[in-house]
């Protein structure tokens, strides 16, 4: 692989690394701030931002760029511990979305989103580092 390709690969995956990042944040804030926005804006209830489809929609959002972005980083920095704050945070959004909020209830579900959002944005974080600093060294 040429010198190029090498680049342009670090960089989509450099991008890969912030689109989840910024895709964690989003589902943090959301779980955070939306009992806020609907007590200030009721008319937010009419938009399905509260249902589990959207908590659903942004694990399919999350799940194959955390896992494709982790993988392809680990393989060129060699850094495991990044897979294991990404493995931990993803199973636990994954968790809490198949269980919801009827089995945990509002604050537990909400606590354990943010918990599991922190820690992929954690993993990509890492990630994200490793990979500059491995760029840097060819």
């Amino acid at each position: 692989m040429s010198n190029n390709g090498a680049s342009s690969f670090a960089i989509s995956n450099l991008w890969l690394d912030k689109l989840a990042i910024g895709l964690s944040a989003v589902c943090a804030i959301h779980c955070l701030m939306l009992p806020v926005a609907l007590a200030v804006m009721p008319s937010l209830a009419l938009l399905p931002l509260g249902d589990e489809s959207f908590h659903k929609l942004l694990i399919y959002l999350v799940l194959p760029g955390s896992v494709l972005a982790l993988t392809l980083g680990c393989r060129r920095h060699g850094k495991r511990v990044m897979l294991f704050w990404g493995g931990a945070g993803l199973s636990i959004m994954i968790l809490t979305a198949i269980l919801g909020h009827d089995l945990m209830g509002e604050l537990l579900e909400k606590a354990a989103t943010v918990i599991g959002a922190t820690f992929v944005a954690v993993a990509h974080v890492i990630n994200y580092r490793s990979c500059r600093s491995a760029c840097c060294k060819h």
